[in-house]
């Protein structure tokens, strides 16, 4: 009976690792060996560099790691200013407001609209020429405000970096909301008999409440954000000069525009490895602040 018993764990969780080895860990294997060899992704043939391409990516490739700068602004502009957003916005709408789930409704509207839709428009509205932000300025007469803004190197990444906080935040919203709506009032009312005030039933439940939720958002926004490129390429390309540039857009162009397939895999694997060490500190981080 304990034989057959242990069979059945097994089999319940063998979907799971066969999805799991197919499509994650062999191909992985499978780009790391790639990543080991010269191949325009072309013609059958290959020639073994061993790890010419790791090393070119990790001590040569100035604009590779100029992009994963690039990235890490971008997310760390996402974690401060789009999960405090999602979460002043998921507040705002736990409470009892007028109209509470249309504003709920259209929270959720930027994050399900199509990347490429939403760069295509933001590029129209930041245009240097004719962007409706330029026109509004000088209406609303602030001209020395008027800037090529994803032109300007000084300001294209930032200005980047704002439009995806836009884009994003609604997924935010949505789980800090469902956090916010999991903690019993019954803490909330007893707090107000005991005659705390709001910021201290906000200082005194609902924050310490709400850490693994942060947490959470915080750990989906960094891998979603280092990750994220269709909408970027929509607006800038990259541009200009790489200032916008991100990892996963430098992979695209070693396939595509240099046909280094072989190294195009290195900076995958070197891209997924610095993913894979983020989720780790952060998951570490998770489980020691739950013991606190």
């Amino acid at each position: 009976m304990r034989i057959k018993s242990t069979l059945e764990n097994y089999l319940f969780v063998l979907p799971a690792v066969a999805i799991f080895l197919i499509f994650y860990l062999i191909p992985f294997i499978w780009v790391f060996q790639l990543g080991m060899y010269e191949w325009d992704g072309i013609l059958p043939t290959k020639t073994f560099v061993g790890l010419s391409n790791f090393k070119e990516v990790l001590t040569q490739d100035n604009i590779w790691w100029l992009s994963m700068w690039n990235a890490g602004y971008i997310t760390l502009i996402a974690i401060i200013f789009q999960n405090a957003m999602a979460f002043m916005l998921a507040m705002a709408c736990d409470r009892e407001i007028k109209m509470k789930n249309f504003f709920r409704l259209v929270f959720f509207i930027p994050p399900v609209l199509s990347e490429v839709v939403v760069g295509l428009v933001w590029q129209w509205i930041l245009d240097g020429n004719y962007g409706l932000l330029n026109a509004w300025l000088l209406k609303m007469g602030l001209p020395h405000l008027v800037k090529n803004w994803l032109s300007d190197p000084q300001t294209a990444l930032t200005t980047v970096a704002v439009v995806h906080c836009w884009k994003g935040f609604g997924w935010g919203f949505l789980i800090f909301l469902a956090g916010l709506q999991t903690i019993p009032r019954e803490l909330y009312e007893a707090a107000r008999v005991d005659g705390a005030n709001a910021w201290a039933s906000f200082k005194n439940i609902t924050l310490p409440l709400m850490v693994p939720v942060a947490i959470l958002v915080a750990i989906l926004t960094v891998l979603g954000t280092m990750q994220a490129f269709v909408l970027i390429i929509a607006m800038t390309g990259g541009g200009p000069a790489y200032h916008t540039q991100v990892p996963v857009l430098r992979i695209l162009a070693s396939m595509r525009g240099s046909s280094r397939f072989g190294y195009a895999c290195a900076q995958g694997i070197v891209f997924g490895v610095v993913l894979i060490i983020i989720s780790f500190v952060q998951y570490r981080f998770s489980k020691r602040s739950r013991q606190y």
